[in-house]
């Protein structure tokens, strides 16, 4: 796999990548989609210790966006307000993983 797709990057890094990837102003594509929900799914399968503070309501609705997020891709659907809403979902995703 390429070093760019890598979800193993240092926590550092990764944060840097996912606040770059949910900049308004940054062109997602569908690879970076795929990486952010890949990086979200190793952090839940590592039992990542942030995640364990959060609510149940926030997990809930961190799932939810995770779940609308994933849907957007296998839908393909590629309209502006489309991407603005996949950014919202993957924004809530991530949120609790990562400091925005």
């Amino acid at each position: 796999m390429h070093s760019n797709h890598s979800t193993n990057l240092p926590s550092s890094l990764a944060a840097v990548r996912v606040n770059r990837l949910l900049d308004n102003s940054y062109p997602l594509c569908r690879e970076d989609v795929i990486w952010i929900l890949e990086y979200i799914k190793k952090k839940v399968a590592d039992e990542d210790p942030k995640l364990l503070d959060l609510s149940q309501p926030h997990l809930l609705k961190m799932f939810h966006s995770f779940a609308e997020a994933s849907m957007s891709l296998i839908q393909r659907k590629h309209g502006d307000h489309e991407v603005d809403r996949l950014r919202r979902w993957l924004k809530d995703a991530v949120d609790g993983v990562v400091s925005l």
